[in-house]
């Protein structure tokens, strides 16, 4: 299989192409996640995606591969987007914000195919569901640091999998590379797994 680029610094999503057997390299896309409040999530996700692909292409580092993965993850909470925590306090009241309720979590997926010059997105839509929490429970959560970095506050692979009642979509989705879509849109683009 040929290499691809990733464009993120993601050990989930890494891990998540290292069990596809994908080769990749890093390189990560400096670029801002401004969220844009005129589209809908999912475009807007799909827009920070883009943008990432297209930094990685303008990068002085990028290899001769004709492939670049993108990927953004935001959670939305009571219909709001909840981005990267700035500090506990704001992890805390992202936390209370999910006590008891679901929350929606959009993956947007951006490949470039440089043979083709074609960029094409998908978009994953995930519900999560998390329990009653204690201020016990939220205070132990946050003195993990795992909140730290995080989209939303935290991540479903990690000590946040306690809370986490069930969810209706894509785990992969959640952790932050949807394996189907990422399938769909290689295979679409005529790469070979093999």
């Amino acid at each position: 299989m040929e290499p691809i680029i990733l464009a993120s610094k993601s050990p989930q999503r890494q891990d998540i192409l290292r069990r596809l057997n994908i080769p990749f390299i890093c390189i990560p896309a400096e670029t801002d996640e401004f969220f844009d409040t005129d589209l809908s999530p999912e475009q807007a996700v799909e827009n920070i995606a883009l943008r990432k692909a297209e930094a990685v292409l303008r990068s002085p580092l990028k290899i001769n591969t004709p492939w670049i993965i993108a990927a953004d993850t935001l959670i939305f909470s009571q219909g709001q987007p909840m981005g990267k925590p700035t500090d506990a306090e704001h992890a805390r009241a992202m936390l209370r914000s999910y006590s008891g309720t679901s929350h929606r979590v959009i993956t947007a997926i951006c490949c470039y195919d440089e043979k083709l010059r074609h960029i094409s997105t998908r978009t994953n839509s995930s519900e999560v569901f998390f329990k009653t929490l204690s201020d016990p429970e939220i205070e132990w959560f946050l003195s993990t640091g795992e909140w730290q970095g995080a989209a939303g506050g935290y991540r479903i692979q990690g000590t946040a999998a306690c809370f986490i009642t069930k969810i209706n979509g894509s785990y992969s989705g959640i952790v932050g590379l949807p394996i189907y879509e990422l399938y769909d849109i290689l295979t679409e683009h005529g790469y070979v797994f093999s």
